[in-house]
């Protein structure tokens, strides 16, 4: 493990990870919640998710990083200011979860061109609900999904949803890296 990955696990777990009885995005009930905006716009933490993304990617042949709006935005941004960093420009993008209403009538923001290969990102994944319908505009503007990188998988089903669409997940930790034990009589 890096020594930004190690770093990000530490202030995951000092910043974002929350115990209780809280209600998922999925609509399950959990006794543990990521906050994962609490590290998103971090200073130290968003130029170690740049620095573990750009890690993660610098191998394959990208045109741009992004996911669902909301978690992907500081993500993308970091990832891209890592890349510029390297000097390897990369665009960035976010998808709404509705096209918008007004203006430019946009689903996907930022530059995006049909046959891009992309990396798409999130924060945290538990069904993958979110990326997985961000996955469907991406390809519908005929991007090509290289990579999902979800910063912490839940392991509640999110990597099989993704593998099971055709593309190849990856996550910077699972919550047990984190040091979550999953009760397996409450899945």
């Amino acid at each position: 493990m890096t020594k930004a990955r190690e770093r990000l696990g530490q202030l995951i777990q000092e910043r974002a990870l929350l115990r209780g009885n809280i209600k998922l995005a999925s609509g399950k009930m959990s006794s543990y919640y990521i906050d994962g905006k609490m590290i998103l716009v971090s200073g130290e933490s968003s130029t170690l998710i740049g620095e573990v993304l750009y890690e993660m990617t610098r191998d394959l042949k990208l045109d741009a990083i992004g996911g669902p709006e909301v978690g992907a935005i500081p993500m993308a941004t970091a990832a891209v200011i890592r890349y510029q960093q390297a000097a390897r420009p990369l665009e960035g993008f976010f998808v709404r979860k509705d096209v918008k209403t007004h203006g430019t009538q946009k689903q996907i923001e930022g530059k995006f061109q049909s046959g891009y290969r992309v990396a798409l990102v999130e924060d945290v994944i538990t069904t993958a609900g979110s990326l997985l319908q961000a996955a469907v505009a991406v390809e519908m503007a005929g991007g090509k999904i290289e990579v999902v990188i979800c910063l912490v998988d839940r392991l509640q089903g999110g990597r099989q949803n993704v593998e099971a669409r055709g593309l190849r997940f990856e996550h910077v930790f699972t919550i047990e890296d984190l040091g979550v034990k999953l009760d397996p009589s409450a899945a």
